[in-house]
């Protein structure tokens, strides 16, 4: 095989494992269902067949890959419109922590050692199962905790104070170009901007970011 035929197989697989990875939707790894962590072990295997099997029509060596994309996007449909598949395909939450009590039972089904939940606990600062109310194990292995009230940090509502609202701010140019929709979001104009960075002695390419907050702050880093 020619160099550039080989070149031409990789560069086509690439975007094709890209394209079925965007099918499966903006999770992180440790996020994704049983269903998709099979899928994607899947991929990895039949991503090197049209590297390897040179001697097969590289269209031939698509087809699983287009089979299993089409598949990915079925089953996700099918569990956005089915609580039973969903729950069958990517499992259910399970409380392992009700009240301060270690419920064994619930971990023995999960398959879960006291080592792992201990753990889980120290990276979210809390080491007594005393001060916990609820702790979830969820679908992705991740362990969601719900303090007592008595040991949750006090916030201002606790102690009856109103703060202004704050939002997210609007980012205006990002690494020298500007988000002209963002502007139009917010109604401001191209001119107001650049009438900005002149008083800023900055021109648009020379700024790495610019945000303007709820408060009307404009915050600018240069480049």
């Amino acid at each position: 095989m020619l160099l550039w035929e080989y070149l031409f197989r990789t560069l086509l697989v690439y975007f094709a494992v890209l394209a079925v990875i965007r099918l499966m939707g903006k999770r992180e790894i440790g996020q994704l269902s049983p269903f998709d962590f099979v899928v994607t072990i899947i991929i990895a295997e039949l991503a090197v067949i049209p590297l390897e099997a040179t001697d097969t029509p590289l269209w031939q060596s698509m087809i699983p890959l287009a089979f299993l994309g089409a598949l990915q996007i079925a089953v996700s449909y099918a569990t956005l419109l089915s609580h039973p598949l969903r729950c069958l395909i990517c499992g259910v939450p399970q409380i392992i922590i009700k009240n301060g009590q270690i419920l064994r039972d619930e971990m023995r089904k999960a398959r879960y050692n006291l080592d792992d939940l201990l753990a889980q606990m120290r990276e979210k600062g809390i080491v007594d199962p005393a001060e916990v109310e609820f702790a979830v194990l969820e679908v992705s292995g991740k362990l969601s905790i719900i303090p007592k009230s008595q040991y949750r940090p006090v916030i201002p509502a606790d102690l009856g104070i109103s703060t202004p609202y704050e939002g997210l701010p609007t980012i205006l140019i990002k690494d020298g170009t500007i988000m002209r929709k963002n502007l139009r979001d917010i109604d401001l104009d191209l001119a107001w901007l650049e009438e900005a960075m002149r008083e800023r002695r900055l021109t648009p390419g020379q700024v790495l970011l610019a945000t303007l907050g709820t408060d009307g702050r404009l915050y600018v880093s240069r480049k």
